[in-house]
């Protein structure tokens, strides 16, 4: 029974549940990535390089065959799923962030003399007992 109570609390942790959902959603995400990508970004480079996938493309030096292809693949996927994160969620959150920034009203500001931040009501830094102009 004991072992049960302990399990019934790791999975109501918070952080436990955070995971699971990051997970699902990153699941998600992975699968319309690979689609943009292999819909949308593949078709595009074919129509300016005549192909849409590189893995024949290979040189031959001294009689071994290096096969760049595949790299080249990897390396457009993997610019594909950084720019899909960067301008889909990334830049999104920050601007976000920035408007939640703005809207709160600040409630501390840094004194003068040591740079520590003191309320915003305060008429002496606590921390060095300087004498404060009002805010």
């Amino acid at each position: 029974m004991k072992v049960l109570i302990g399990f019934k609390e790791f999975i109501a942790r918070g952080n436990v549940v955070e995971l699971a959902v990051a997970v699902v959603i990153g699941a998600a995400f992975t699968a319309l990535v690979t689609s943009m990508v292999e819909d949308l970004l593949t078709p595009v480079i074919a129509a300016i390089f005549g192909e849409s996938d590189f893995s024949a493309l290979s040189f031959t030096v001294n009689g071994s065959e290096f096969g760049y292809g595949n790299f080249l693949n990897a390396l457009v996927a993997f610019l594909s799923v950084a720019a899909a994160v960067y301008f889909f969620i990334v830049v999104p959150m920050n601007a976000y962030k920035d408007h939640i920034a703005e809207d709160e009203e600040a409630t501390h500001r840094d004194c003068p003399e040591c740079l520590s931040e003191v309320p915003v009501a305060a008429t002496r830094c606590a921390h060095c007992t300087t004498q404060l102009a009002p805010a």
